[in-house]
């Protein structure tokens, strides 16, 4: 009886490993682009929220008034519309008076002022909108 010496390596065992190795990197592919594409959305959206705390904070120094001249009428609100101020950054700011949202208010006092920041992530618009209310200084 002769028995065959089994050395080396069959066309089973290399077509597994290969089918095994395919796999193990395709999810390690995927993970790193899922964690990549998650990074790159929260820098996005910190930097919208960044830009409209900065333009609330603009508003709020140079005052609401500075708005109603630029802007285009909306009602009784005043808006800047989806001007773009940082490349792939637009931003809309709309200026309210609290009369019209709170009818005991008097006007031309007190006003609401959104400020909303898009900007495009995966071919889809995202936003970031913040809102404060101020009061005119005497």
């Amino acid at each position: 009886m002769k028995i065959r010496c089994e050395k080396g390596y069959t066309g089973i065992d290399i077509a597994v490993s290969v089918v095994i190795m395919f796999i193990f990197i395709s999810v390690v592919a995927m993970l790193v682009y899922q964690v990549n594409s998650t990074s790159r959305q929260i820098e996005l959206k910190g930097n919208a929220i960044y830009f409209a705390t900065n333009e609330i904070e603009t508003v709020k120094i140079d005052g609401f008034e500075e708005y109603v001249g630029r802007s285009v009428e909306n009602g009784n609100s005043k808006v800047v519309e989806n001007e773009e101020f940082i490349e792939g950054f637009y931003k809309t700011i709309t200026v309210e008076d609290y009369k019209d949202i709170q009818t005991d208010a008097i006007a031309d006092v007190v006003k609401k002022v959104t400020v909303k920041i898009s900007y495009m992530f995966q071919g889809e618009e995202q936003s970031v909108e913040l809102s404060t209310i101020l009061s005119k200084e005497n």
